[in-house]
This record gives structure tokens, sequence and C-alpha cells, in this order.
């Protein structure tokens, strides 16, 4: 593509080592259609006839079929990245009016598409499966009905909770990471296409038909910035990040929670292994690789961060090396969605035992220190009397609706019988009636809530294709 400089060969070594199209094939599909886009600049523009124009796009099809019919297409010992390939194998095809496909155009402004392309891709795609991830978290927080279990504050119970309220935390958790991917699609759906190699193509291309072609919202503003710019690669892992740092804390969760000190989760068979030395034991692999490549994607993070740093404008051959830690982010979370999925529609919720955890060990306290801030005491002597009641409590070994009402009002003398009736698990739950909470009614809520604003997620996807 540029040896005409040139009078020696490269050191064939080097040749071999600095080639990309080992893992930049996974454009193709982005990178036939963003030359398909320029053919047709090219027509209006006269630089190509139409029977010019005809023959290149049925070439670049062809390599799409082919690619798609055979993995064996794609070995290529003499390509150095995707747009080498493409244009050899349309040269091949058509002959040399596939030379004429590049006038016009740099290979800068060639991978700065695609990019954009295939992250605006794998962004839909994550969507979508999140999505489908969080419809199972509803459909398990619909089917615990009333249950409740043990909030932790600091790995201490703290205060029960509806089992359909912890389930929401984590839907809460993932919108988030869905409307951020949501955010970063917006930020890179911007055409780089006719930028040039850094100061804009030397032909009068219509670089908007280009964008509206390719379903860009815009072009890119400035050249210089348009092909060095690779914000949205680092914007995107860093998001994947976030993801993976979710999915790691769900994972831990659910460890912790399966474990026979809790017993709150029975592992799903499918997705777990036993020990090849002890008969007795079932292991949580999908949760220990889940936490595990959460790490690698943090890693990826931090290289792209690392090999951004100190490049000067324009382009650089360093940007090759932000490739592969964006192909591994994507590729890793995209495959760990739907496995968790499946996980989280198989896994039982041992309910029984997660009420019983609600009911014991003083989860009840805050609610008893708020009876007595409703019969007039300052919370602070409220928190200390109710705190002294628990001591008490401690050295009976009984709960505090164990203790006789003459031994509370040693305590306090707001204390009378209707004590009692705030210390049961309903009354507790129902004491948390703000938006947020986890009153019954406010939970119920928050599901008809979380719906729509999973289906709005939906709708956005659809939108998009």
């Amino acid at each position: 593509m540029w040896s005409g400089r040139f009078q020696q060969p490269l050191d064939p070594a080097f040749e071999r080592w600095q080639r990309s199209f080992e893992f930049d094939r996974r454009l193709l599909s982005h990178e036939l259609a963003a030359s398909a886009a320029h053919a047709r600049a090219l027509r209006e523009l006269g630089i190509l006839s139409a029977g010019e124009l005809i023959s290149i796009l049925q070439g670049l099809q062809q390599i799409g079929h082919h690619a798609l019919a055979s993995q064996e297409f794609l070995l290529d010992d003499e390509a150095e990245d995707v747009h080498h390939f493409v244009e050899k194998k349309l040269v091949v095809l058509i002959g040399d009016t596939g030379y004429k496909l590049h006038s016009g155009r740099s290979r800068n402004e060639q991978i700065a598409t695609d990019l954009r392309l295939y992250v605006r891709a794998t962004i839909d795609q994550l969507r979508s499966n999140l999505a489908d991830w969080l419809d199972v978290f509803l459909l398990r927080a619909e089917q615990a009905g009333s249950s409740a279990m043990p909030a932790y504050t600091h790995m201490q119970r703290a205060e029960p909770v509806m089992v359909s309220h912890w389930l929401l935390a984590y839907v809460e958790m993932f919108l988030r990471d869905a409307d951020r991917l949501g955010d970063c699609r917006k930020r890179l759906n911007v055409c780089p296409l006719g930028s040039g190699a850094v100061a804009g193509t030397t032909l009068a291309l219509d670089r908007r038909a280009m964008a509206k072609d390719l379903g860009f919202d815009r072009t890119t503003a400035n050249s210089i910035d348009a092909t060095s710019d690779r914000d949205f690669v680092l914007e995107f892992v860093n998001v994947l990040s976030l993801v993976a740092v979710h999915l790691s804390r769900w994972a831990e969760e659910m460890i912790v929670f399966s474990t026979q000190e809790y017993g709150f989760v029975h592992l799903p068979e499918a997705f777990s292994t036993g020990s090849s030395a002890m008969p007795q034991k079932m292991n949580a692999d999908l949760l220990e690789l889940t936490r595990g490549k959460a790490s690698r994607v943090i890693g990826n993070a931090t290289a792209l961060l690392v090999t951004l740093k100190g490049l000067p404008l324009a382009y650089n051959k360093d940007l090759q090396e932000t490739q592969e830690p964006l192909f591994h982010s994507a590729e890793i979370v995209l495959s760990l969605i739907p496995l968790v999925t499946r996980w989280m529609e198989s896994v039982e919720f041992n309910y029984e035992l997660m009420q019983e955890a609600a009911q014991t060990g003083f989860m009840n306290a805050w609610a008893g220190a708020t009876y007595l801030v409703k019969r007039g005491v300052p919370f602070r002597q409220a928190h200390e009397q109710i705190g002294k009641a628990v001591r008490l409590a401690l050295e009976k070994r009984c709960e505090l609706q164990d203790l006789a009402l003459e031994e509370l009002q040693t305590l306090s003398s707001a204390f009378d019988q209707s004590f009692y009736a705030c210390l049961p698990l309903q009354s507790v739950l129902a004491l948390h009636d703000v938006p947020g909470g986890t009153a019954p009614t406010r939970v119920k809520h928050a599901i008809a809530d979380a719906k729509k604003r999973i289906e709005a997620v939906r709708e956005e996807v659809h939108a998009n294709a």
C-alpha cells in the first residue's frame, strides 16, 4: 500500500510482528459498510462511473458473504490490516477498479470510522443484553413476594428488607450502566470519513451524505482530532469496567450467600463444578470467573489510559495498541451477560431461611428508636435507650420483643405496651414508607417503575437499529 517510497523490503520478522489483521479482522463488516459509503460519495463526485460503483459494491458484498461462509477466507498471511485485506480481495474480485476505492481517503480515517461503528454496534447489543438481564431480576423480585431478608452494612446485619427490594438494588446499578452506554453512544456517533490522513480529504466528498449513509448523527468537526481521537474507546471501556465491577459485586454477594454459613442461595448445578479431591464440594465457578474477568476489563481501561497519555497529535501507530484492549473488554462483557442471566434464572433462594434471618439480631432496633421519637424522646436519647435495651437482651439471650415491659420502663418511662406492636417484621418493613424504601407498597411501585425504564432502554435500542 505504501511501497513506492521504499527501496528495501521490510524485515520479515518486523513485517509479521507489526500486522494488526489478526485482531482487527473483527472490523470487517464495518470496513465494508464504510467503504461502500465512500464509494457512493466517489460516484457522486464523478471519480467512479456508475458501472464502477456497481462493481465495487458487488465486490464488497461478495467479500462479506465469503467471510460469513468460511473462516478460512479470513486466513491471509500478507494482509497488514483489515483495510489492506479488503483492498486485496476487492482487486482479486473486480480487477484494478478496486484500487480506485482508496481515492480521497486514508487508513487513518478508515480505522477511526470502523472503530466507531464497532463500538456503536456493541453498545446496542450490550444494552439489549442488559435489558434481558434486568428482566430476570424483576421476575425474581416478583417471585419473592413478601419474603424478607437481612440487609447488611459493614457485613453485619443491619435492618430487614424485602428480598425484592434487595434485587431491585441491582436493577438500579445496571440501569445506570445502560444509561452510561447510551450517553457514550451519543458522543461517539460522529463520522470521521472525509478527514483524510490528518488535514482533510483532497477531494470534495459529501461528508454529510457519508455520515447519513452510515447512521451517524453528524460529521467530525476537525480532521486532526478525528483521526487521532480514541476518547470514545476509552470512555466505552471505562463504562465496561463499571459494568464488570457491578457484575463482580453481584457475584461476590451470591458467593457469600451461597456458603453454608449463610445458606440463602442454592447454586445452580449447570453453572457450578465440583472438586477433584473432595466429593461433597460444589464450587461457584461462574461467579468466581465473573469476579476474575472484571479485573481484566479494569486492566484494559488502565492500559488505554497509559497508551494515550503521551501521544502528540495526530495519528500514531501506538493507536493500533488501543484495539486489542477494546475488543477484549467488549467480548468479555458480551459473553458474560447472557451467562449470568441464565444463572439468575436458575438460582434458588432459600426464602424460609432468609425470612428467619430477617427476624433475629435486633434488626428492629431502629424501629424501636423511632417508636420513642414519635413519643417525644429526642433521637439521640432514644438511640441510647434502645442501645441499652439491646445490651440487656444480649445479657438475657433474647430479642427486644422478649423483654418485659417493666424492664424497658427502667430505661425510659416512654415505653408502654404499644412498643411491642412496632417490632414484628411486617411492622418494621412497613415503617420504611418513603420513595426508595423497603415498605411493600413502595417496592411494588418500584417494580412497576423499573419495568418502564427497562422498556425505555429497549425502545432506544430498537430506534437505533
